[in-house]
């Protein structure tokens, strides 16, 4: 099972043009992929495109015709020539898709601090060893505390997933099978959390991401420790003239839940397109 992540900066390349075709091409060359997780994904906003408004989910569904396209927006504002301006994470898989939840990240207010609201969009993949939790987010850039308790959203959504796989199927309330809201699906504990977390490996962001969850819940493990142990992480951004960052760190991830770990084969960087300010990730599993 192979699956990708990318900070996309709606199409716009680390020498700031926007070319969503060329972030395309980017993917396909990057391999065969069963999961793209995309962070970044604008539609609407002519300011961010070049002053022409892309719908960059609509294009890359097309783009990637056998895959379900899955978007959550984290940010819905009037369009400036009519229509919706949206901003958030798409998902785009080929291996079939169960339940699909959209989580809102906790975005506690600071006086002075720039933020956006954030979110974590969640897919039930069928894998080839079974189902699998595959969520797609992007944590807040200037605020610590913010980071923090989105981390800790992300934690209680483990915990919550962890209790619900060893309770009992709930009994089914309609008649009507899974043509219900009511609807059983299963939802597995065995999960992958990827994306742009903001925040460099040693900050106190990544221990307690990687923390302990509970007594009975393991914390996320960072898919590159269990690959390479102490070798530090490739850099993620500021590579290929950017303008920003003014030096180069990892700040994009893939974390899996404790029973995955063994799974892992590898996690490569690719660190050489230029099409957005950030590297693309990849995380192979077995």
């Amino acid at each position: 099972m192979k699956l990708l992540s990318w900070n996309i900066q709606w199409g716009r390349g680390a020498d700031g043009v926007v070319d969503l075709q060329r972030t395309i091409s980017a993917i396909r060359t990057l391999g065969d992929f069963d999961v793209i997780c995309l962070q970044e994904v604008a539609v609407g906003f002519a300011g961010l495109q070049g002053g022409a408004p892309v719908d960059c989910v609509a294009e890359l569904a097309e783009a990637f015709a056998g895959y379900s396209a899955h978007f959550v927006a984290v940010v819905d504002l009037p369009g400036k020539t009519g229509g919706r301006s949206l901003f958030g994470n798409l998902t785009l898989s080929r291996l079939p898709v169960g339940q699909v939840f959209r989580h809102s990240l906790p975005r506690p207010p600071e006086e002075g601090v720039p933020s956006m609201p954030r979110a974590c969009i969640e897919v039930i993949v069928d894998g080839p060893r079974g189902p699998i939790r595959v969520l797609n987010t992007h944590l807040e850039y200037y605020s610590r505390i913010q980071r923090m308790t989105q981390i800790a959203a992300l934690h209680t959504l483990q915990c919550d997933s962890v209790r619900l796989a060893a309770m009992d199927s709930p009994q089914e309330k309609s008649a009507d099978g899974q043509d219900s809201p009511f609807a059983y699906l299963p939802r597995p504990a065995s999960a992958i959390v990827c994306g742009d977390f903001n925040c460099e490996p040693g900050s106190p962001e990544y221990y307690r991401m990687t923390a302990p969850i509970s007594a009975d819940v393991s914390g996320w493990e960072d898919a590159w420790r269990a690959c390479y142990s102490d070798i530090p992480h490739l850099n993620t951004v500021g590579l290929n003239g950017a303008e920003w960052p003014d030096r180069a760190y990892c700040c994009d991830y893939f974390f899996v839940s404790a029973d995955l770990v063994d799974r892992v084969e590898s996690v490569a960087v690719d660190q050489l397109t230029a099409a957005s300010d950030h590297q693309p990730v990849i995380l192979t599993l077995a």
